[in-house]
């Protein structure tokens, strides 16, 4: 692997960062149904972040997405205004173990704070303990409830980390 290369997702990367998300759900044997794998958004990344207070970033390494994460506002919660969700981050194997996802994890944060929120969410799988214990080490809490509603029904982790 070369020094891969971190930006800002292109409409053209659409279809390679769909392809990277759910191998990772058919590696990993995460449940397809109530998951991110589902959502409509997948096939068209690009576009669902393009909003004022979103981005979405992408690991390449020799011209190939092997990973990503977003940062968005949290919706369809009636809570607090200022909430965002740190999204759909997920690496090919040959992507994990490198310190990627911690620095992906900064960058959004940083964006995130930049949009003015006040708090980040995730929801995350309970056999995902590598990624649980990198939330955890950044900052983020275990919380006993979702907050808002995503639709992602069987992810039953869900942590909470003030900006």
């Amino acid at each position: 692997m070369n020094t891969p290369i971190i930006r800002l997702i292109k409409k053209e990367d659409n279809p390679q960062v769909a392809k990277v998300i759910r191998s990772v759900f058919e590696d990993m044997n995460i449940p397809k149904t109530g998951t991110a794998y589902e959502d409509k958004a997948l096939d068209c990344m690009f576009e669902s972040y393009t909003k004022k207070t979103s981005c979405y970033f992408v690991v390449e390494d020799n011209n190939t997405i092997i990973g990503g994460a977003g940062i968005a506002k949290l919706e369809n919660y009636e809570g607090e205004d200022r909430i965002c969700e740190l999204q759909k981050m997920y690496f090919l194997p040959e992507a994990r173990g490198k310190g990627l996802g911690r620095t992906l994890i900064k960058m959004c944060l940083v964006k995130a704070r930049e949009f003015n929120f006040e708090k980040c969410y995730i929801e995350t799988m309970p056999d995902m303990t590598a990624a649980q214990n990198l939330y955890k080490s950044v900052g983020f809490e275990t919380i006993d409830a979702p907050l808002g509603n995503t639709g992602h029904h069987s992810c039953p982790v869900h942590m909470l980390m003030k900006l």
